[in-house]
C-alpha cells in the first residue's frame, strides 16, 4: 500500500533511560509541538511512538496524551501503550510475560499499567539498560524472550520502541506457541487499523485481530 511515515522528535533529554526520562518525554507540550511539526503532510493519524512515556503515568494519562495530540490538530492519535491495551483486549489476554530493556523501577511501572487493564504480569525480565538500547542484538533479545516466558502467560510483551525485534517475532511465536507482541509492530498496527488499511507482517496475532 502507498503509506508514508513521517517522523518528528520530541526534545532530547540528557538523562539515562529511567522513570525520570519517561516522565520528561511524555510532556504534553512536547507532544503537541511535535504533532504540529508533521501537520503539513496532512497525516491521517499521529502516533506517539514511545512505550515507557505512554505507560509511566497510568491509563488515564495515556488517554490524555492522545487528547493532547488531537488538540494540536491531528485527526486521530495512538500511543504505543494504548495500542498494547487494544490488542490485549481484542485477544482477550489477561496474563502476560513481559521483557523490557529498562531498570527495575520503570519495569514495575509497566506492571502497574497492565494491572490497571486487569492484566496480570505472571513473569518479567529486564535488561537494566540506561542507554544504547538499539544496540542489543537479536540473539540477546531472543534468548531473553524465551527465558521470560511462563506457562501461565497467554502472550509475551516486549517493551520499548528502541529495541530491535521485528525479525524475531515469527520464529519466537512458532517456538512458544503464543503471541509475541512488540512495541513498534503494535503501534503500526493501531495506525493502519484507524486508516482502515490491510495489515500485514510477522506473527499470527496480527492476522487474528486484523
Amino acid at each position: 500500500m502507498e503509506v508514508s511515515l513521517h517522523l518528528a522528535r520530541t526534545p532530547y533529554e540528557p538523562v539515562p533511560v529511567s522513570m525520570e526520562m519517561a516522565q520528561l518525554v511524555s510532556n504534553h507540550q512536547h507532544l503537541a509541538a511535535a504533532t504540529r511539526d508533521v501537520l503539513h503532510v496532512e497525516p491521517e493519524v499521529v502516533a506517539y511512538l514511545c512505550t515507557s512515556g505512554s505507560f509511566v503515568n497510568g491509563v488515564d494519562y495515556e488517554r490524555s496524551l492522545r487528547k493532547a495530540i488531537c488538540d494540536a490538530g491531528a485527526p486521530d492519535a495512538v500511543t504505543t501503550s494504548g495500542a498494547l491495551a487494544e490488542v490485549l483486549h481484542l485477544l482477550d489476554v489477561h496474563r502476560v510475560a513481559v521483557i523490557t530493556p529498562y531498570d527495575a523501577d520503570l519495569t514495575r511501572s509497566l506492571h502497574d499499567f497492565l494491572a490497571e487493564l486487569n492484566v496480570d504480569t505472571v513473569s518479567s525480565d529486564h535488561l537494566g539498560l540506561g542507554g544504547g538500547i538499539w544496540k542489543v542484538s537479536y540473539r540477546t533479545i531472543a534468548e531473553r524472550i524465551l527465558g521470560a516466558d511462563h506457562r501461565d502467560a497467554q502472550a509475551i510483551f516486549v517493551s520499548c520502541t528502541n529495541l530491535p525485534t521485528y525479525d524475531v517475532i515469527e520464529p519466537l511465536e512458532a517456538a512458544l506457541g503464543k503471541p509475541v507482541l512488540t512495541a513498534n509492530q503494535l503501534t503500526m498496527w493501531a495506525c493502519l487499523r484507524r486508516m482502515e488499511l490491510p495489515i500485514v507482517g510477522p506473527g499470527k496475532w496480527l492476522r487474528e485481530v486484523s
